[in-house]
C-alpha cells in the first residue's frame, strides 16, 4: 500500500498503523520524503504521533553511532514545522552527548523534558544522575536518579 492508497483510508488507527509499518521498512535515501509524506496526513496528531514514534526509534538505534549527526539533520529539515518533533529530536542529540560524554550543559539537561530527564536518570552518566537527583524537574525524576544513584553505590 503507497502512502496515496493509506491517505485514502477515513480510519486514522488503519492509516496510523500502516504509517508505521511503512516507516519500519523504509529505505535510508526514501526516509526523509515519506517523513515529509506522513506528516501531509489531515490528521496532524495522528501523523505526528507516528513520525515520533519512528523517530523514537531510529534514534535508539543511532545515536550512539556517526551516522547520527547527518540523519537528525535530516530529520530536522523534514519536520521543521512541527515544534515537538524538532524538540524530540534536539533532545536526542542532547541524551546523545550526555551518554558519549562530549560536552553538554546541566541547564540544557534540567529544561528538557520529562521524557529525556527520565531516560537520562536510568543512564549511565554519574554526573548527569547527580544533576537530575538534585535538581530533576519532578518528584519521580529525582528519585528515579536518587534510586540509580544509590544501585552504583551499592547501597
Amino acid at each position: 500500500m503507497n502512502v496515496h492508497d493509506i491517505l485514502r483510508n477515513p480510519d486514522e488507527h488503519l492509516r496510523y498503523a500502516a504509517y508505521l509499518d511503512r516507516l519500519v521498512h523504509v529505505a535510508d535515501p526514501d526516509e526523509v520524503a515519506l517523513v515529509g509524506r506522513v506528516l501531509t496526513d489531515p490528521d496532524q496528531t495522528m501523523a505526528r504521533a507516528a513520525v515520533l514514534r519512528h523517530l523514537d526509534r531510529r534514534a535508539a538505534g543511532r545515536y550512539a553511532g556517526p551516522a547520527y549527526e547527518e540523519w537528525a539533520q535530516a530529520m530536522t529539515e523534514a519536520t521543521i514545522d512541527h515544534p515537538f518533533l524538532v524538540r524530540r529530536l534536539r533532545e536526542w542529540s542532547l541524551f546523545r552527548a550526555v551518554t558519549l560524554k562530549p560536552p553538554w550543559q546541566p541547564d540544557d539537561l534540567l529544561a528538557s523534558s520529562n521524557w529525556l530527564q527520565l531516560k537520562t536518570a536510568a543512564g549511565t552518566n554519574t554526573e548527569a544522575i547527580e544533576v537530575l537527583a538534585e535538581a530533576g524537574r519532578t518528584k519521580r525524576i529525582r528519585n528515579a536518579a536518587r534510586t540509580a544513584l544509590d544501585h552504583r553505590s551499592g547501597t
